[in-house]
C-alpha cells in the first residue's frame, strides 16, 4: 500500500462540481492499494500516518504529530500511485489491487483511522475527482507498507 501524505491548512475534494470532504487542519493522504496488500498493511500506514512528526511545535520544528495538533485526514484513494513508468510512455498498472479489493481496503484504512480517533473526510472510489489542497510547508511524503522507499 502506498500513500502521498501532504500537510495541509486546508483541503478539499469535490465529485462532479458537489464538495464531497474537507478539512482544515491536518492530512490529505492519497493511498493507492497494491495486489498483494492485506489490511495489515492500511493498519501500518494508519498509525504510521498519524503519528508521523511533521507539524511545527512553539519553535517551528517539526515536532508534533496530527495526534497532538487534534487535525484531520481527507483520505483520497488514487490507484495511479502504482503506476509503473519504467518502461514506455504509457503507465502500466499490473501492480494495482483490483477496484473490488482496492475498495475494500480502501475502506478498511479509513476504519482505522476511525477507530484511532482521527476525524476522516474522503473522496468518492473510483470518481473522477477535482481535488483542491493548500499544502502547508510544503511537506509531502511517500509512505509504502513493505518499506520500499
Amino acid at each position: 500500500m502506498r500513500a502521498v501524505v501532504q500537510r495541509v491548512k486546508k483541503a478539499q475534494v469535490a465529485v462532479a462540481g458537489e464538495r464531497v470532504g474537507t478539512i482544515d487542519t491536518g492530512l490529505c493522504v492519497f493511498l493507492g492499494v497494491g495486489k498483494e496488500d492485506t489490511k495489515k498493511d492500511g493498519e501500518y500506514l494508519a498509525d504510521k500516518i498519524i503519528h508521523l512528526r511533521i507539524f511545527p511545535d512553539e519553535e517551528d520544528k517539526m515536532n508534533l504529530s496530527l495526534v497532538d495538533v487534534q487535525g484531520a485526514i481527507l483520505a483520497v484513494s488514487q490507484f495511479t500511485l502504482y503506476g509503473d513508468c519504467r518502461k514506455g510512455r504509457r503507465p502500466g498498472f499490473s501492480d494495482a489491487a483490483s477496484p473490488e479489493q482496492g475498495k475494500e481496503l480502501y475502506e478498511a484504512f479509513i476504519q482505522s483511522l476511525k477507530e484511532k480517533g482521527i476525524p476522516v473526510e474522503t473522496g468518492i472510489f473510483q470518481a473522477d475527482m477535482l481535488v483542491s489542497i493548500e499544502n502547508d510547508g510544503p511537506v509531502t511524503l511517500l509512505l509504502d507498507s513493505q518499506k520500499n522507499f
